[in-house]
């Protein structure tokens, strides 16, 4: 007995590749973007220009930040082995986590819950900022008394405005996308001072999942969305360490200035 293993993606014979219900090569290359193919597969559902507009700055804004962690991964580890490009660009995926590039799933289930939990209760979704604000004001004070960080908010760079956030809004504005989500999470930015006693800047990684989650896109994904992007940034990472190596000078710094600390002492030192 043959067994099946059912597919709404992709499929191919001798003469065809058969992808979403199309004709790869007749009806998709050239013809489709890579953004639009990507929500496109995730979702089965071919989407909108708006919706691919607001996507693809999405991938842009999470592309690539510089010497962040996951770029000093991959280089180091492309030092290590320049034999495998791979391994290097897994390296520097496997370090998108809670500080870094996580956010942006952590902040849209964070925004997903506070709006289910008002549904939860009875409560329609606000008609105006002012019903935003106020069911923000709860959720950053339920976050306080619970000792949680309010995803999204603050970042280690821009400490007073994150560049890519009034533009992502203006984009989903633009694009009619600027969903409860979204307005949530501005709503956030507005009264968290009133809570926590200090201004954060809402951070672009966060925005993006405010956006993403606006988009109908699953939660569960939202981290692969911005692994997809950080792909993007780390190939240029990698592109850019064989025209112009840092990873040596960059191990060579840490290894040459490496102290010994005597365990026993290291114990006894104040913390």
């Amino acid at each position: 007995m043959t067994q099946e293993y059912p597919t709404s993606l992709g499929t191919s014979d001798a003469d065809t590749i058969t992808l979403l219900g199309q004709n790869l090569a007749d009806d998709l290359m050239g013809k489709v973007g890579f953004g639009e193919l990507t929500l496109w597969m995730v979702t089965q559902r071919r989407p909108t220009p708006s919706q691919v507009r607001v996507f693809e700055a999405v991938l842009v804004a999470l592309a690539d930040h510089g010497f962040t962690p996951t770029a000093i991964a991959a280089r180091l580890t492309y030092l290590s082995a320049p034999d495998s490009l791979q391994g290097a660009l897994a390296a520097g995926l496997l370090g998108g986590g809670s500080r870094f590039l996580g956010v942006t799933e952590d902040c849209g289930q964070f925004l997903a819950g506070v709006l289910a939990q008002a549904s939860a209760l009875g409560e329609p979704l606000p008609a105006d900022d002012s019903g935003y604000d106020e069911l923000a004001l709860a959720a950053v004070t339920r976050a306080r008394a619970a000792k949680k960080f309010v995803p999204g908010l603050g970042h280690p760079v821009h400490k007073v405005r994150d560049p890519r956030t009034p533009v992502l809004i203006k984009i989903a504005e633009e694009e009619g996308v600027r969903g409860p989500h979204l307005r949530l999470f501005e709503a956030i930015g507005r009264v968290h001072p009133q809570v926590l006693g200090r201004t954060l800047p809402l951070n672009g990684a966060g925005t993006c999942g405010a956006v993403l989650a606006d988009l109908g896109l699953p939660l569960a994904m939202l981290r692969g969305f911005a692994l997809l992007a950080r792909a993007a940034g780390l190939l240029g990472q990698l592109a850019e360490e064989q025209r112009m190596p840092i990873a040596n000078d960059i191990y060579l710094a840490v290894d040459r200035n490496a102290t010994y600390v005597d365990p026993e002492a290291e114990a006894a030192s104040p913390k």
